[in-house]
């Protein structure tokens, strides 16, 4: 037995009256907020108006969803389409069973959508975005914590997370807690982009690039230590070839944009004001009110000048000759 350990939850469901309030839903909506707030503010600071985010956000949250739960079932069809499942069990989303890889395709269909119906650059916006959903990847983690979900093989480390269901096939014992692996990994890489972006100045998508690279980093690695049931290609778990397939095709992006189209939007919604920073990406003598137009002002300023002081001489020549 191990004397330290980290406990599993007993249940993940409190029922207020007839109503469940489940612990796994309620780890993905507030990472659903998190991603959203912090989304508006680098939304804001690049210069972008504010509830551009969250009205974005209405139309991705609901296709990454989709997307997410559509992953996992095709995926894992024998779970719900086998002899002996129920097939409405496909529906139960609050049960656990969302795939990242289908929640960010579908989601960021969804934020395309979205993005056109406000006139936005969807690369600007998912660059916004992108370390508020690894932050919101490492809250919903923890909704698997409660569930007794995706843990790893049997260790002995004081860190071991106890199951105790047997439900579903587990077996009660200690093992390596794949969730928190994960979560901390996803902290890890929200503030890695967050640094990056502001070390660098990363646009055009980049940033969003980077957050995809440094996940499917760390989801290959993790993936390679859990148990569950998942089907294998090569002897190598299905997720763990979409890691490094969707790995080289972003740091392939990242290195492709950054020669292509180097630096970062001027203007990232019409209508807006420049970035909260002051860096507009354009030339000074291009700008509004820069130096070429203040040169003209000045010089201007200075003719009136001195048409004015030239004024009363002539009036004097003028008064001699009279």
């Amino acid at each position: 037995m191990n004397l330290a350990y980290i406990p599993s939850p007993s249940h993940g469901v409190l029922y207020a009256g007839p109503i469940p309030l489940r612990a796994y839903a309620f780890c993905i909506i507030i990472g659903v907020f998190v991603a959203v707030w912090l989304g508006n503010k680098r939304w804001i600071a690049r210069g972008g108006q504010p509830g551009t985010v969250a009205d974005i956000a209405v139309w991705a949250v609901p296709f990454g969803l989709v997307g997410g739960r559509l992953y996992h079932v095709i995926t894992d069809y024998e779970l719900y389409f086998s002899e002996g499942r129920d097939w409405v069990d496909a529906f139960k989303v609050w049960e656990g069973g969302l795939g990242i890889w289908g929640a960010i395709a579908l989601g960021a269909l969804g934020a395309w959508i979205g993005a056109r119906r406000r006139g936005v650059p969807m690369p600007a916006y998912a660059d916004a975005v992108a370390p508020g959903i690894a932050f919101a990847q490492a809250i919903g983690r923890w909704g698997n914590w409660f569930n007794q979900e995706l843990y790893g093989h049997e260790t002995h480390l004081p860190w071991a997370l106890h199951i105790t269901s047997s439900e579903g096939g587990r077996v009660p014992g200690y093992y390596h807690p794949t969730f928190l692996y994960e979560s901390l990994w996803c902290v890890g890489v929200g503030l890695l982009v967050i640094w990056a972006d502001r070390r660098f100045k990363l646009g055009h998508g980049r940033a969003f690039a980077l957050y995809v690279a440094a996940y499917c980093a760390g989801r290959g690695w993790i993936e390679y230590m859990r148990v569950d049931d998942a089907h294998h290609i090569l002897g190598v778990r299905l997720n763990v070839w979409t890691a490094l397939v969707v790995f080289l095709l972003a740091v392939t992006y990242l290195v492709v944009s950054a020669r292509k189209r180097p630096g970062r939007e001027a203007v990232v919604e019409p209508g807006a004001g420049g970035p909260a920073d002051g860096s507009s990406g354009g030339s000074a003598e291009g700008s509004s009110g820069g130096p070429a137009e203040g040169t003209q002002a000045v010089a201007g300023g200075e003719e009136k000048a001195g048409d004015a002081e030239e004024s009363p001489k002539d009036e004097a020549e003028s008064a001699k000759k009279s």
